[in-house]
């Protein structure tokens, strides 16, 4: 207990300079609210529904765009490691979108699937699958040959030697690449909202600032950081987990 609350001493003290600045009037109320009036407007707009339900819709989308992204993105890794055709055909094109900042692909999935959902998860899954696909592909070209030489003299199948060395081997690469999608899902879903969307919790940021609901407009912001937070610390956990089954069963 203690050293969890040395851990996030730091937030609550910013949350109590947060209120004391704007209730000083050291900055303009207008700018930055009350952190109080902004949790009361929090829960206004959790009982109204508003929140719930934009947040369901962002998360659906963040789910599925990072899921796919996920399967797709560690087949496509381990493949390009494993089989040489595959790096040949596919390594061009991960390099090419890698340094692409992705919300440059915004207008692009408007235009192929409209301003419903499928145009947020395509972006999504675009973005988020290539540091899933550089993760696996990296963990698997790390898998010791020792252990790849040992597998193929006792006479194991390609894909035996895959699931028993190679996927093992990956998998803390792998998960350090999810991890970094997840972080990158937040960011796209919500960017993509601001733009074009109709629901969703970007899409209720920008409504409630270009309606001058800036109390609420920040809960809002808050309630996003607060998701990215829980789900980062959720797979943190998921990643230990993992890492601790792939030891003992080694």
């Amino acid at each position: 207990m203690k050293s969890a609350l040395l851990r996030y001493l730091p937030l609550l003290l910013l949350a109590i300079a947060w209120e004391l600045v704007s209730r000083l009037g050291l900055v303009s109320s207008s700018a930055l609210p009350p952190l109080s009036d902004v949790l009361k407007s929090w829960y206004e707009l959790l009982l109204d529904g508003d929140l719930t339900g934009n947040g369901f819709a962002s998360l659906y989308r963040g789910g599925m765009g990072l899921l796919l992204a996920v399967v797709v993105g560690a087949a496509l890794g381990i493949a390009m490691a494993w089989w040489k055709p595959a790096n040949v055909l596919f390594a061009p094109i991960v390099e090419i979108f890698y340094p692409l900042p992705k919300s440059a692909l915004i207008p692009v999935t408007v235009i192929w699937l409209g301003f419903g959902n499928g145009s947020k998860i395509l972006l999504i899954f675009l973005g988020c699958m290539i540091p899933v696909t550089i993760g696996a592909f990296n963990g698997a070209r790390s898998s010791e040959q020792t252990l790849v030489w040992s597998a193929r003299s006792m006479g194991a199948s390609r894909l035996r030697m895959l699931w028993d060395v190679v996927l093992p081997s990956a998998m803390p690469e792998l998960l350090n690449g999810i991890r970094t999608a997840l972080a990158l899902s937040f960011i796209l879903l919500v960017s993509s909202e601001l733009i074009v969307a109709r629901e969703g919790l970007g899409y209720l940021i920008g409504f409630l600032g270009a309606n001058g609901s800036y109390d609420a407009m920040y809960a809002v912001v808050l309630t996003v950081a607060f998701l990215g937070f829980a789900a980062d610390r959720g797979y943190q956990m998921f990643m230990n987990w993992m890492l601790q089954w792939r030891e003992q069963t080694q």
